[in-house]
C-alpha cells in the first residue's frame, strides 16, 4: 500500500480525490456529504493506511472548524426566528438539559468516568446545523414552522455549545474564580466585538464591498482577527471564529459574505471531517457495541421524545412538534468539534472519540430517511401521538362577539401578514386559523377571531362553519392540505371564493382542477398582489372569474415555456 505521509500536496490530493468520488456516489443515493468525508477519512487511514502521519491533517482542521464556526455564525437569521423565539430559547434549554442529564447518568451506569460522562452528555445534547439546515433547504423547508422551530433550537444549542467550550477549555485548571474571571473576559471581548459591528465595521465592509476580493480578505482578516484574539486569551480559535461570524452577520453584506467565504468553509471543512474520519478505531465498534447500541437509541428515540414534549408544552400542536423533533435526531458538529477538543485537551480517550464519530455517521444517516419519510412516520404514529395534544388549545381560541366570521384566513405567513393586513378594516369578519401559538397570541391582543389547530383537523374545521363563509384564504403551503381544505368548502358552501397557495405550476393547476377560485403562487404574485386582489373582489371592482381564466392560460403558456427549456 503505498504510504504518502510527509507529502503535504499528496495527502491533501489523494483526500480531495477519494472525498469527491464519495461524495458523488453518495449524492447519487441522496445521503449527506458529510458522511461521505467521514468515510474517506476511516477508508485511508485505519483501513488502508494510505496516510499515516495525520499531524498536517489535523492542523489544517483547526481551520477547518474555525471556517465552519465561522459560517454558522454568519448564517444566524435571529430576527426570521421571532415567532418562534420562546420555544427556540426558554424551550431549546430545557431540552439540551434534559439530555446532558440523560446522557450524563446513562454514561455513568454504563462505567464511563466523570469527565467522560459529561463529554457524552454534551455529545447527547447538540445536533446538527449544517446537516438539518441542507436537508430542510433542499426539501424547501427552512420557512414552514416545524422548519423555524428547529432552526431556533438550533440557535440555542449553537450558543450553548460555545459556553460548554468555553468552560471546558478551563477545566485542566479549573477553579471557581477562574472560571468567573475567563466568563468576564468573554464577556468583555462580546461587548467590544458588539462596539466594533456598530461603529467599526460598517463604514469598512461599505468601501470593502465595492471590489469582491477586498470583501473576501476583509472577510477572512476579521475571522482570524477574532479568532487570534481569543486565543490570546485563552479560548479556543473556534470561540473567536464564531462571534466574528455574529458580528459580519449583522451587516447588509452578510450575503455577499457568505457567497465568498462559503467554498473555502466547504474545503476545510471536508479536512476537519475526514481528519475526525482518520482517528477512529474500528476495534471500537466491536469492543464498546453495548454502549453504541445505547447511546444510538438515545438519540433516535429519546431524543425526539424529548424535543417533542418540551414543543407540546409550549402549546405546538404534535404535527409541527414531531416533524421538529424528527429533524433534530442526530449528533452534529458540535458534538464532534467539542469531543475532538477534548481529546486535544486530554479529557477523554482515543476509544470514546471514536465511538462519537461511529454515532455521528450513524445517526446522521439514519436522519436523512427521518426527514425524506417524516409524513409516513407521522401517518403511523398520529394516534398514539395524540397524548400530546393535551398540553395545547387553553388560552388559544378566541371569539370576541357573536358575528360570525365570513373570511377565513389560515396561516399567517409572510403572505398571510399582508393580506390581513389589508383586512384590517374589517377585524371582526375575519377569523384566523394558524398552528402557532405565538402567532395566535399575537392575534389575539390584535383583536382578530382565532383558532389554534391544524387545518386538516376535523374538529377546526368543524369550528370554522364553512357553511356561512364568503371567502377562505389559505397561504399554506401543501399539497394534501390545500386540497382537503377545498373538498371541505366545496361540499357545504359552492358559493364561497376559495384562495389556496401553491409552490409551483403543477400545484396551481391541479388546486384549480379541484375547484378552487384563484391560487396565489408567492413567487410570481406576492402577498401585496393578492391582498389588493381581495379587496378588489369585495369592492366588486373586478370579475374573479374572469382572473381566474387569465391565470390559468398564464400558468398553460409558463409550463410550456419551461417544458421546451433544453434539460
Amino acid at each position: 500500500m503505498i504510504d504518502v505521509s510527509g507529502n503535504v500536496f499528496l495527502e491533501v490530493g489523494i483526500i480531495i480525490i477519494i472525498a469527491a468520488v464519495a461524495a458523488y456516489l453518495l449524492r447519487l443515493i441522496k445521503q449527506p456529504q458529510i458522511l461521505a468525508y467521514f468515510l474517506v477519512g476511516i477508508l485511508i487511514t485505519p483501513v488502508l493506511k494510505i496516510v499515516t502521519d495525520v499531524s498536517i491533517i489535523e492542523s489544517m482542521s483547526v481551520i477547518g472548524v474555525a471556517f465552519l464556526l465561522f459560517l454558522v455564525g454568519l448564517e444566524m437569521d435571529i430576527k426570521s426566528l421571532k415567532t418562534v423565539a420562546l420555544v427556540s430559547s426558554l424551550g431549546g434549554f430545557i431540552q439540551i438539559t434534559l439530555l446532558f442529564v440523560f446522557g450524563y447518568l446513562i454514561s455513568l451506569v454504563m462505567g464511563f468516568l466523570g469527565t467522560e460522562a459529561i463529554y457524552i452528555g454534551l455529545m447527547l445534547a447538540f445536533s446538527s446545523t449544517m446537516v438539518v439546515m441542507k436537508i430542510l433547504s433542499d426539501r424547501r423547508e427552512l420557512n414552514t414552522l416545524h422548519g423555524r422551530l428547529t432552526l431556533g433550537i438550533l440557535l440555542t444549542e449553537d450558543i450553548v455549545a460555545i459556553l460548554a467550550l468555553l468552560v471546558l477549555d478551563s477545566v485542566n485548571n479549573f477553579n471557581l474564580a477562574l472560571l468567573g474571571f475567563s466568563f468576564l473576559k468573554f464577556g468583555a471581548m462580546f461587548v467590544g466585538a458588539y462596539i466594533l459591528s456598530k461603529f467599526v465595521f460598517p463604514p469598512i465592509f461599505r468601501f470593502a464591498a465595492k471590489n469582491q476580493e477586498l470583501l473576501l480578505i476583509s472577510s477572512l482578516a476579521t475571522c482570524f482577527l477574532f479568532s487570534l484574539a481569543y486565543h490570546y486569551l485563552g479560548f479556543s480559535v473556534a470561540i473567536g471564529a464564531f462571534i466574528a461570524g455574529i458580528i459580519l452577520g449583522t451587516l447588509e453584506y452578510n450575503f455577499e459574505i457568505i457567497g465568498r467565504v462559503k467554498s473555502l468553509k466547504d474545503f476545510f471543512a471536508l479536512i476537519f471531517f475526514v481528519s475526525l474520519g482518520m482517528g477512529v478505531s474500528i476495534g471500537v465498534i466491536k469492543e464498546m457495541w453495548v454502549p453504541l447500541v445505547v447511546l444510538v437509541l438515545l438519540i433516535m428515540v429519546l431524543k425526539p421524545i424529548i424535543v417533542m414534549t418540551v414543543c407540546s408544552i409550549f402549546q405546538y400542536t404534535k404535527k409541527p412538534a414531531f416533524l421538529a423533533a424528527n429533524s433534530l435526531a442526530q449528533i452534529g458538529e458540535f458534538s464532534l468539534i467539542i469531543v475532538a477538543q477534548g481529546l486535544a485537551w486530554g479529557h477523554i480517550s482515543q476509544e470514546l472519540f471514536s465511538l462519537t464519530v461511529i454515532i455521528a455517521i450513524i445517526t446522521i444517516t439514519l436522519t436523512s430517511y427521518y426527514i425524506e419519510y417524516n409524513q409516513l412516520f407521522y401517518n403511523l404514529l398520529s394516534k398514539p401521538l395524540s397524548i400530546f395534544d393535551r398540553f395545547t388549545t387553553k388560552g388559544l381560541e378566541f371569539l370576541p362577539t357573536k358575528i360570525s366570521p365570513k373570511i377565513i384566513l389560515c396561516g399567517h405567513n409572510r403572505v398571510g401578514y399582508s393580506i390581513l393586513k389589508s383586512l384590517n378594516k374589517v377585524k371582526k369578519k375575519v377569523l384566523v386559523v394558524d398552528y402557532n401559538p405565538e402567532v395566535i397570541s399575537s392575534m389575539i391582543k390584535q383583536g382578530y377571531h382565532c383558532i389554534y389547530g391544524e387545518i386538516t383537523d376535523e374538529e377546526i374545521i368543524e369550528r370554522m362553519n364553512l357553511r356561512k363563509i364568503s371567502i377562505l384564504i389559505s397561504t399554506v403551503t401543501g399539497l394534501n392540505e390545500n386540497l382537503y381544505l377545498i373538498r371541505k368548502v366545496r361540499e357545504v358552501n359552492s358559493k364561497a371564493k376559495i384562495f389556496v397557495t401553491a409552490s409551483n405550476i403543477e400545484e396551481a393547476l391541479k388546486f384549480y382542477k379541484n375547484k378552487a377560485d384563484y391560487v396565489i403562487l408567492p413567487h410570481f404574485l406576492g402577498g401585496e398582489h393578492a391582498s389588493q386582489m381581495i379587496n378588489d373582489l369585495r369592492k366588486r371592482k373586478i370579475k374573479l372569474k374572469e382572473q381566474r381564466e387569465r391565470h390559468i392560460l398564464d400558468l398553460e403558456e409558463r409550463r410550456g415555456l419551461r417544458n421546451q427549456i433544453p434539460r
